[in-house]
């Protein structure tokens, strides 16, 4: 085994490796690039070096810069993690000629199936039904879009070289083609290094199942069950989980089998997953195709961990040493469920927009053998505008599918975020669609009907409310008492928060702010015994109390029961299936007058770099008409004009990184 190893990545798997590492004993290398000084990763290795600027080709996509690290840091392995080099052939060569261990299957595997165009091709040579599509090297747009008239409308788009969700475009008429071929191009360049792209025919309705192989270099090859992850939006796998519900015996023991012979075939060695897109005739007939072969751990391989009690990164390890697999196909245990969903800044009001920012608040539950995750940050970091948004992995398990579902949405609901938005609420819903909860969701249903899934936001109920203001009061007499006990006189009757008035009684005036209302509300007694009045409203507030995160009460003699948290800033509360967040905010305020916007601006949504500038000072300029695109989280923005009108200024070049909110276009007054 080895005595050192470098992690060339950053991030939740960064830490993830160095967790394995540790139990081991195994000393880890860390690099960081110049956004990620602070970062956990750099701060839970043995020893972390820099290795360049903020972007990733300027720092994680330098292969060159991490081998010289691991000279001169004296590690004997290097780990990719997944994304950036992870199934870089070339890095991979560089690594072995340098002397050190790539723990990783060999660059000859890699250049076979680290091309998507490469993998179908040698799959259809070996038999294994494919897609119909274009694979060739020749990527002349005039030659593209003729291919694409071939294979038929609708057709998908994708990057030759990448995963992720990124480089990837549905076109389903002849019009979109070149448009959405450009887009796909530069943010595969972007995001990968390289603009290849492959056509195929789309498919509607299918799933998505993946296999996790492994192979040593004894010439053994196994699979460790499927996962099935069909809960996608926009290419982003959004639910991940292990059995899949929809596969029968015979077609696992089916799939299973060529994805191991699919890993035969090219003499795979270490951890790897075969990808499958499922037709919805499967059961009954062989509806399945071959999509990729992930050279690579994947994001979701916790879920194969959590029902097969193994640590694949461990593998990983000691196959990359030379041992032989520690199990054979017959001997791989497999008992409950697992789910994973990802934790992001993102709005998903605002289209999923990443975010960015301090996480001033970052709660989740606590780990046990039901509920494990997987982060890359802590309370206080911040989530840059350079790299993917994912805040956390949320894994649970339980004995079965449905228990496991509970489990899920029970972790969901510990779960807060103060900073960036996240995606929390949506993931909440979605545990609970009848899609989901039946196992009957297909890869596109979430872009068809997102409507469905995203959080209605209903306005606050009396009960809401009065729950919201308990937490408070709750609060700030804890808050009282603490500052009481360490003042001079910690007995003193004026310490007390409970609103007492010499002749009358006691009366606090709490204002709440929610989704921009404002809910004046009055408050009088104390000690968890409160009448709360609102507008038309009162509530009386009897025998509650906050332990350990959940609000207990009475209200109006009846009990409810809620997730709360609360500090001097806000009050969040949880009844179960809804999330409901107030700020505090003064109970009076001096009216300002705001004067009214116009539509003259076009500003950044959010902290990125511009990638196309598309107009100039003085073009005439459409209602809807792109202007700018931006990149910001590997993702592609566009932005457009508020109205017709002409260009007045024009303050963003392409390659400029601007903050968010900056002024990039303004239009001459109407």
């Amino acid at each position: 085994m080895f005595d050192c190893i470098l992690i060339a990545n950053r991030g939740e798997i960064a830490c993830r490796i160095i967790r394995t590492c540790r139990k081991l004993g195994i000393r880890t290398i860390a690099v960081f690039s110049e956004a990620d000084a602070n970062a956990q990763h750099v701060r839970l290795a043995d020893a972390a070096y820099p290795i360049g600027g903020p972007r990733p080709q300027d720092s994680y996509l330098r292969g060159d810069a991490i081998i010289e690290v691991a000279k001169k840091s004296g590690a004997q392995a290097i780990h990719p993690g997944y994304g950036f080099l992870s199934e870089n052939a070339d890095f991979a060569d560089a690594v072995e000629n340098a002397g050190i261990v790539f723990i990783g299957p060999k660059a000859a595997s890699m250049r076979k199936m680290g091309s998507k165009a490469g993998a179908k091709e040698l799959m259809a040579a070996q038999g294994v039904p494919v897609v119909p599509g274009y694979t060739g090297e020749d990527q002349d747009s005039a030659l593209l879009a003729r291919e694409a008239l071939r294979v038929g409308f609708p057709l998908m788009i994708k990057a030759a070289h990448g995963g992720g969700g990124k480089g990837m475009r549905i076109v389903r008429d002849a019009e979109e083609f070149l448009p959405s071929l450009e887009s796909c191009q530069r943010e595969a360049k972007n995001a990968f290094g390289r603009d290849r792209v492959l056509l195929e025919r789309y498919i509607e309705t299918p799933r998505h199942i993946e296999f996790q192989v492994f192979g040593d270099a004894h010439g053994n090859v196994i699979h460790l069950g499927e996962r099935e992850c069909s809960a996608q939006r926009r290419y982003q796998k959004v639910i991940e989980e292990a059995p899949s519900p929809f596969l029968t015996p015979a077609l696992r023991e089916k799939m299973g089998a060529a994805a191991v012979a699919a890993a035969r075939a090219i003499d795979y060695v270490n951890a790897g997953t075969v990808e499958f897109i499922v037709g919805p005739e499967a059961a009954t007939r062989d509806d399945f195709y071959f999509m990729e072969i992930n050279t690579r751990l994947q994001v979701e391989h916790p879920v194969t961990e959590m029902v097969t009690g193994l640590d694949l990164v461990e593998w990983q390890l000691r196959v990359a040493a030379g041992d032989p697999l520690p199990l054979t196909q017959d001997a791989v245990p497999a008992h409950g469920h697992a789910i994973e969903v990802r934790l992001y800044a993102e709005d998903p009001e605002s289209g999923f927009l990443p975010g960015s920012g301090r996480l001033d608040k970052l709660r989740l539950p606590k780990p046990s053998g039901y509920v494990r995750t997987d982060g890359g940050v802590i309370e206080g970091d911040t989530v840059t505008i350079f790299y993917d948004p994912m805040i956390a992995k949320l894994i649970v398990w339980d004995e079965d599918r449905p228990r496991a579902l509970v489990r899920l949405r029970d972790a969901l609901a510990a779960c807060e975020i103060v900073g960036p938005k996240s995606n929390i609420a949506f993931l909440e819903a979605l545990a609970r669609h009848p899609m989901v909860v039946e196992g009957r969701i297909d890869t596109g249903y979430l872009d068809r009907h997102l409507d469905e899934v995203l959080p209605t936001p209903l306005p606050p109920s009396a009960l809401d409310l009065a729950a919201a203001a308990t937490v408070a009061l709750l609060h700030d007499e804890d808050a009282a008492s603490e500052a009481a006990h360490t003042s001079p006189d910690p007995y003193s009757p004026w310490a007390l928060a409970d609103g007492w008035r010499l002749g009358h009684a006691s009366d606090r005036v709490l204002c709440l702010l929610h989704r921009g209302e404002r809910h004046l509300l009055h408050a009088s007694g104390s000690d968890g015994a409160y009448q709360v009045r609102g507008d038309g409203f009162a509530v009386a507030v009897d025998g509650a109390r906050v332990h350990d995160g959940v609000l207990s009460a009475r209200f109006d003699g009846n009990a409810h029961r809620y997730r709360a948290w609360a500090d001097d800033a806000a009050t969040r509360i949880h009844d179960g299936t809804r999330r409901l967040r107030f700020e505090r905010v003064p109970a009076f305020q001096i009216a300002t007058e705001v004067g009214a916007g116009g539509g003259n601006r076009v500003t950044a949504p959010m902290p990125g770099r511009i990638v196309l500038v598309k107009v100039k000072v003085g073009d005439a300029v459409e209602a809807g008409q792109e202007l700018l695109v931006m990149e910001a989280m590997k993702m592609e923005l566009s932005l457009k004009s508020p109205r017709s009108g002409t260009i007045a200024t024009l303050q963003a070049n392409a390659g400029d990184f601007i903050e968010g909110d900056a002024v990039l276009v303004t239009l001459e007054a109407a």
